[in-house]
């Protein structure tokens, strides 16, 4: 379990591995907001290795799509499993989200 940070055409690429849950929320959030504090402006996070986001999860990535709005910058979503996806359309984040089946659609997007 863990997150991978990597740039990959100027934007920030952190893979989410195994469950984003309380236990790790706070490991994403540091992370991220310390590539915003060094004028990182555009992040995907990839869910392809990850199977379970719990509530606090979800709200972590509330918090930080405003922080990085508020920055000026942008945050994508990429490669939800079918659980996920659904979790993301019941709770109507998908509206707030970009979210992207793919790795490749998603870096394109920006």
């Amino acid at each position: 379990m863990g997150f991978d940070v990597k740039k990959q055409s100027g934007i920030t690429v952190i893979d989410v591995e195994g469950q984003l849950i309380v236990g790790n929320r706070q490991e994403l959030k540091q992370k991220v907001l310390q590539e915003l504090e060094n004028g990182e402006r555009k992040f995907l996070i990839d869910f392809a290795r990850t199977g379970y986001i719990d509530s606090s999860g979800l709200g972590v990535l509330v918090s930080l799509s405003k922080k990085i709005r508020e920055q000026g910058g942008e945050l994508r979503l990429a490669n939800l499993n079918e659980d996920l996806r659904t979790l993301f359309e019941l709770t109507k984040l998908d509206t707030l989200f970009q979210i992207s089946s793919s790795r490749e659609e998603a870096l394109s997007s920006f």
